[in-house]
């Protein structure tokens, strides 16, 4: 496998979609290649924020109730 082949497959890896042969020669080329690992310790580092970012920003109650209101209060009711 050469850099082209592995950074390819490197979000295929990290999602854990990779079949058992291609995820043991992806994880033996970033094992010898500093350049594919630095790669892969980014983006593997960028998604875990991502995840994070997506799971720890929830509006408070009385925000989002605010906003259901007005809404409501603009939305022009559908007719058919």
């Amino acid at each position: 496998m050469d850099c082209d082949d592995c950074l390819e497959r490197l979000y295929t890896f990290l999602d854990k979609e990779l079949g058992p042969t291609e995820r043991k020669e992806v994880a033996q080329h970033l094992a010898d290649c500093g350049d594919c690992d630095d790669n892969f310790v980014f983006e593997e580092r960028f998604l875990r924020v991502i995840r994070d970012c997506g799971t720890s920003d929830v509006a408070p109650t009385e925000l989002r109730q605010r906003v259901l209101e007005r809404l409501r209060r603009d939305t022009p009711p559908t007719t058919l």
